[in-house]
């Protein structure tokens, strides 16, 4: 278990503000540039409705006040204007709708791209990246943070568009009716724009900590759920409560703070909008009293003046989510932008070797391999010929896990070649070279579905024949028909009810099924009993037959009859040799198995 909070730095050197991650969020959005297009072009006759309303409305009042004057209303004028005040009002308000529904559309496209993105991004990176992040925090970035994106997006794109819109308009016409009182009503904004933009550095910072927090949160949970089991078994779970506690708490005041410092841009612009409300009540009613304006104009330029500020707060009130969601932004760019593997070849395995050449042949040749903390594979060289069942042994950390690793290409060299049937691994792609490989590992893997589901995992198309002849093969196919519903039994992404033997039995029949020219098998009978590794061995000869075969056991009984047997130290080839050759030899094997002989004969 890992303290998110003991580390100060991000997992991530790439660093952005908050207009870089605007910037980026706007470059994502520009496949829609034609309905963003739709949305300006909509937005700007709704507003242009709503800021000509209350001219129109001053208008009547003069014309109330001049027909009172002269002894006579024009009720009929009267009633055409109000009708068109209700036109404008009623047309922005579909025109609003219209706009919003073109903007969901765009905001989910650009959510749906974004996880796409994110999904073809963990294909593209190297496991020595995934290895050494918290799975949780991924998720988190994957998930919560675009969720909040399109959230914010949501919640900001629209109403921003129009509170640009609204607020060039009412400065528009307020000039047109009076130049000086519109001056007088500017004086006093760049005294809140200045308290907002104070108020925005501040809490900038807090939502960047609150949605990394985020992060931190999802890794405690991750970890505690996939390692319940543990946890209980060693009373661990207070100790899980308090990390939790701990991360929670930093989640909560990095919120907090960020919402509060965001909140208070909300009674600056206030008190700037009375402010200028006072001043153009006294300043406009002189200009009244000296006939330089009409009763209709000083009414119409109130109501601009107390919209001024509107679209002003509303740009002031979104400043939170937009941090909130240039934050997250810049949590998901940093992910997208992270170094990936280099490109993969462009040729096949097939087009490289003709069929007849297509024989299972490996060869290592000074293979040098090491991570970032330490080297592995030092100078390893090494030839299995077709059909050889080649067992790997050694002490822990030998690197016998990360040669089949590097057959597979989880990871590249940093020295040496790889060839398969004379042709280096790194000239064909992956997916190509995996096609030709089937591995079972120690620690199985289901998904949630049937059991024939699971089985036909590896085999697009298998027929239901097929999948029961591959069960009965490996000697899984009594115990499906003795669960429930046989093989249309669902289990779970743990295995539900089934032991941990017929798990691996599972997996075991999943990779006979796939019919592999070479054959990896991890420890694949270290987490079964006696009587399922009888099962298992006998699978796996009939697997093995015509298939170079690279079998990692610790338990050197179960790999006696290999034909050839590679013992590894600190990541170079000691000894090769059969079972008996390398017994006679007394070398580093005959250690190996005399130890564990020993430790047999003493747990007898």
């Amino acid at each position: 278990m890992r303290d998110p909070g003991s580390g100060g730095a991000e997992p991530y050197s790439t660093s952005r503000d908050l207009r870089t991650a605007l910037k980026r969020l706007a470059d994502i959005l520009r496949p829609a540039r034609v309905q963003i297009a739709a949305i300006l072009l909509i937005s700007l006759v709704a507003t242009a409705g709503t800021v000509a309303a209350p001219k129109l409305l001053g208008d009547a009042t003069n014309l109330v006040v001049d027909g009172v004057a002269a002894h006579g209303v024009d009720f009929t004028a009267l009633l055409r204007l109000l009708a068109v005040v209700a036109a404008c009002y009623i047309a922005a308000g579909v025109l609003q709708f219209i706009g919003g529904f073109i903007i969901r559309i765009v905001v989910q496209n650009l959510g749906l791209r974004l996880r796409a993105a994110a999904r073809d991004k963990i294909d593209r990176l190297p496991l020595s990246f995934l290895d050494s992040q918290q799975r949780g925090d991924l998720l988190s970035r994957v998930t919560n943070d675009i969720d909040n994106i399109t959230q914010t997006l949501l919640q900001t794109l629209n109403q921003l568009i129009s509170s640009i819109y609204l607020l060039i308009g009412i400065l528009a016409m307020m000039f047109s009716i009076s130049w000086s009182l519109a001056l007088l009503s500017l004086a006093v904004l760049p005294i809140g724009v200045a308290g907002t933009l104070a108020i925005l550095r501040r809490s900038r910072p807090q939502f960047r900590r609150q949605w990394k927090t985020t992060g931190d949160v999802s890794a405690i949970v991750e970890e505690s759920f996939t390692g319940l089991d543990v946890v209980t078994a060693y009373g661990l779970e207070e100790e899980f409560e308090d990390v939790f506690d701990e991360a929670n708490e930093r989640l909560f005041q990095a919120g907090f703070r960020g919402q509060a410092l965001s909140q208070l841009s909300q009674p600056v612009m206030n008190f700037v909008a009375n402010l200028s409300f006072v001043i153009v009540l006294v300043a406009g009613a002189f200009q009244v009293l000296a006939g330089r304006l009409s009763i209709g104009g000083i009414q119409a330029f109130i109501q601009y003046s107390r919209q001024l500020t509107n679209p002003i707060q509303a740009l002031s009130s979104m400043a939170n989510l937009i941090q909130s969601g240039a934050a997250s932004g810049e949590r998901v760019f940093d992910f997208l932008d992270t170094e990936e593997m280099a490109p993969d070849a462009t040729t096949s395995y097939e087009e490289l070797v003709a069929p007849e050449k297509r024989q299972g042949h490996v060869e290592f040749r000074h293979v040098h391999f090491g991570y970032t903390d330490r080297v592995v594979i030092h100078d390893l060289s090494l030839t299995v010929e077709r059909g050889q069942t080649v067992a790997i042994v050694g002490p822990t950390g030998a690197g016998k896990t990360t040669l089949v690793n590097l057959l597979m290409r989880f990871y590249e060299l940093d020295g040496g070649e790889i060839l398969l049937d004379g042709v280096p691994i790194s000239s064909m792609t992956k997916d190509s070279l995996r096609a030709r490989m089937g591995m079972v590992l120690q620690d199985t893997w289901l998904f949630e579905g049937t059991i024939a589901e699971n089985l036909a995992f590896g085999r697009e198309g298998a027929e239901r024949s097929e999948i029961i002849a591959a069960a009965e093969a490996t000697g899984v196919d009594r115990m499906i028909r003795m669960l429930p519903q046989g093989y249309d039994t669902p289990i779970s992404d743990d295995g539900g009810s089934i032991s941990a033997g017929e798990k691996q039995l599972l997996t075991i029949a999943r990779t006979y099924l796939c019919d592999p020219d070479i054959l990896i098998l991890d420890e694949a009978t270290s987490s079964v009993d006696t009587r399922t590794e009888m099962l298992v061995q006998n699978a796996m000869v009939r697997l093995r037959r015509g298939r170079t075969s690279f079998v990692i056991a610790h338990r050197l009984s179960t790999i006696r009859g290999a034909d050839l047997i590679v013992v590894m130290e600190h990541g170079d080839v000691v000894e090769t040799g059969t079972h008996e050759d390398l017994i006679a030899r007394g070398g580093a094997y005959a250690r190996l198995y005399q130890a564990q002989f020993l430790g047999a004969q003493r747990h007898e």
